[in-house]
Parts: structure tokens; C-alpha cells; sequence
């Protein structure tokens, strides 16, 4: 009879602990449901020491307001990150919860280097990324990349490398082109067109790798661009269209015809 009844007091015991655990746990979601805790506010803010130039916060929020579930304990800050990663011009988003109704997101905007390919654009990180160009202030100013898909760092390393040789000489470089066998070609604020050879910096193998004498990719455009104020001060009166700079001592130049008025007249 004595064990019998530690029984069942223990059962009662266990069975209450189980009601008032039912409880707390009823109160505690009635508690997290209550409309106090609601996102009433989504702050977005830019990253440290960086402003907007591209992203509209009032249209993010307009975007993605149909697409955040939950409040300030039932939300799902993974899933909230992505939809604003997902935003036009949003490249990085880190969303926290700030007490006891508001939501903060700090957005690194999209920095870009230039137009890649037909419809997209790449970033200073050389990262291809779909945004509404209509935001570009100038889009004609960005340079054009064209380039096999996987070659995006190349072509913006490749880009950095060449601005830098051709800044001592005040041109621009307005675009790049890696063809699928790798050739690199150049077209410059001057209306001239470099062709650079094979890129060592691709898949594909460099034929003159290992090739005791030969010609870096480096050697070629600091050998063109130190000779391009002689080349100009030879030729002050003919406009150089094409430049081939695969030759192992020296370049091609390809020149625009003359006008007619000044080519020498046929006797009769």
C-alpha cells in the first residue's frame, strides 16, 4: 500500500510539473505572437564609411514587403538576408533585430567596373551581378567586357593592369575581349585596338611559356606604351587604327587610309 501510494503521489507530481510546463509553453507563444512585437520599422542603412549611390532603400522595403514573415522571435534572419541580397544593386545584407519592433539591415552596395557581355555587369570584386542599369548616371563612361564565363577576375585584374600603364600617357581604357582562346584585345579611348596575344592568366596554355627570350604579357604593353609619344611624333598626320603586339621584337601598326584629297593624283 506504501509503495502504491509514492506512486501515485509521484504520478500526480509529474503530472502536474507537465500541466504548468503546458502552460508556460501556451503563454510563452501567445506572448511571442502578440502585435507588440511585429516589425514596425526595417531600417536600411549603408555599410561603415560608404553611402548609396545606386540602392533606393524606400523601394527595397516596397520589394521585399511580402516576402518577410515573422517578428522579433519567429523570424528567420537567414531567409530575410537572402531576399535582400536578392534586391537590385544589393551585393552583401546583415539584418538583425533591434528591441523591440525594428528591423536593421546594412547593405554593401554593388561597386561597378564595367558592362559584361550583353545584358549584365561586374563588379570591383570581378563578381558578374544583374541590376537595373537604369540607376547608372552614365552608363557609356563604364568600360565593356566581353570574356568566357568563369574569366570575370581575370578580365578585371587584366583591366586594373592596363589602366595603370596607359594613365602615364592620358588613355583610357573603354573595353576588353578574351575570345575563347584566350587572346586578349584592347579598345582604347583613342579609337585604337590592341591586340595583346595570349593571356598567361587564362586556362589556356601560354605557347611561349617556358620559351627561353620570349616576350611576357607584361614586357609587351610597357614596351608599347613607352614607344607610343615617339610613334605619334613620327606619324603627326596619319591616325593608327590597330596595334599587334605579339611580335617578339617589336609591334605592328595598321594605319587609316588617307583621304582621298590628299593621295597623289594619276597623271593622264
Amino acid at each position: 500500500m506504501w509503495n502504491e501510494a509514492r506512486i501515485i503521489n509521484a504520478t500526480a507530481n509529474l503530472l502536474m510539473v507537465l500541466a504548468v510546463l503546458a502552460l508556460l509553453g501556451a503563454a510563452l507563444v501567445w506572448l511571442v505572437r502578440l502585435p507588440a512585437f511585429d516589425f514596425k520599422k526595417i531600417e536600411i542603412v549603408s555599410a561603415p564609411n560608404t553611402s548609396f549611390q545606386y540602392v533606393a532603400p524606400d523601394l527595397i522595403r516596397s520589394a521585399l514587403a511580402g516576402q518577410l514573415y515573422g517578428n522579433f522571435f519567429t523570424m528567420d534572419l537567414g531567409q530575410a538576408r537572402q531576399a535582400f541580397e536578392s534586391a537590385s544593386w544589393v551585393r552583401q545584407a546583415q539584418v538583425r533585430r533591434v528591441w523591440p519592433n525594428m528591423l536593421r539591415v546594412t547593405i554593401e552596395e554593388q561597386k561597378p567596373q564595367g558592362l559584361w557581355n550583353e545584358n549584365q555587369l561586374v563588379n570591383t570584386w570581378g563578381e558578374v551581378f544583374t541590376a537595373n542599369r537604369a540607376a547608372l548616371e552614365d552608363e557609356a563612361s563604364l568600360p565593356q567586357f566581353v570574356g568566357p564565363e568563369g574569366t570575370e577576375s581575370l578580365m578585371i585584374q587584366r583591366y586594373a593592369e592596363l589602366t595603370q600603364w596607359f594613365d602615364q600617357v592620358g588613355i583610357q581604357v573603354r573595353g576588353l575581349t578574351l575570345t575563347s582562346r584566350y587572346a586578349l584585345q584592347a579598345t582604347l579611348s583613342n579609337g585604337l585596338t590592341l591586340d595583346l596575344g595570349r593571356d598567361p592568366g587564362a586556362e589556356a596554355p601560354d605557347p611561349q611559356a617556358g620559351i627561353p627570350g620570349a616576350v611576357t604579357f607584361g614586357e609587351r604593353i610597357e614596351r608599347f606604351v613607352r614607344s607610343w609619344p615617339r610613334v605619334t611624333a613620327l606619324l603627326p598626320q596619319r591616325e593608327v587604327r590597330h596595334v599587334d603586339l605579339r611580335y617578339p621584337d617589336g609591334f605592328a601598326l595598321t594605319l587609316a587610309p588617307l583621304p582621298e584629297s590628299t593621295q597623289p593624283q594619276k597623271k593622264r
